[in-house]
């Protein structure tokens, strides 16, 4: 890829990346189901998941203090999770709803732990199917973990890179084929396969064509904070518009 193309650093994808999800949200709390402009917004969605496992991948290996990023991800999944069950109860005010994405990256980060510290073996094999497990009680249960592997074979190869984000959208269509197949005709399930698709094309587009690798010159420490406390925050507005919609 022409060098000259690589324009987006990793602070603009990430944003690119919280408006997507924002986007999706909106679609799964408020709009009608099915409809054109709802499914679009999901779609679009789809795009922040495996960008935040494939950062997730990246700053294992570049931040300072493992630890110090274990804890922020542990101190913000705990953070998010009522703002989270607030904005997708589907009736009433709160419901237990599952554990938030940033519990889901907690136990990717786990995975990496264990790939990085336990030698190739039963143990380490356990371990990880333990954390894989664990995230079937999460947001994006199964994928992510199965993402943050790919990334983290992928790593430093352009090459596996393709091969990770073709095989991630592909899983993910085949998912949603699997998914839709009693709510949709065929035709009609084909689209909406490819439809989800697209965010995690999107994605590897993104980050294959246009990544340039670096952090934005200026502004990095607002930035760093912005992406965790986006996702509360945000989580808590939808969840309050929700429960005020719902009561009037």
């Amino acid at each position: 890829m022409n060098e000259k193309c690589r324009i987006l650093n990793r602070d603009v994808i990430k944003y690119i990346a919280m408006m997507t999800m924002l986007l999706n949200h909106i679609s799964t709390v408020f709009m009608e189901p099915g409809t054109l402009l709802a499914e679009l917004f999901l779609d679009i969605g789809y795009f922040t998941a495996i960008t935040m496992c494939y950062f997730l991948v990246e700053g294992f290996h570049y931040t300072r203090s493992r630890k110090k990023y274990g804890q922020r991800l542990a101190v913000f999944a705990l953070i998010s999770e009522i703002p989270y069950c607030l904005a997708f109860t589907e009736q009433g005010v709160i419901e237990f709803y599952g554990l938030n994405m940033i519990f889901t990256l907690l136990l990717c980060f786990g995975i990496l732990c264990a790939m990085e510290n336990i030698p190739a073996g039963a143990v380490r094999n356990v371990l990880i199917a333990l954390l894989i497990f664990l995230s079937l009680f999460c947001d994006w249960a199964l994928l992510a973990p199965v993402f943050t592997l790919l990334f983290a074979w992928a790593r430093n190869s352009e090459k596996r890179l393709k091969i990770a984000f073709t095989a991630a959208a592909v899983l993910f269509g085949v998912m949603s084929l699997a998914g839709g197949a009693e709510r949709f005709s065929t035709g009609t399930n084909i689209l909406y396969a490819l439809g989800c698709m697209a965010g995690i094309a999107l994605s590897g587009i993104v980050i294959v064509c246009f990544y340039n690798g670096r952090r934005a010159e200026r502004g990095r420490k607002f930035s760093k904070w912005f992406f965790y406390w986006f996702y509360p925050a945000h989580l808590l507005v939808l969840g309050v518009l929700r429960v005020l919609m719902a009561t009037r």
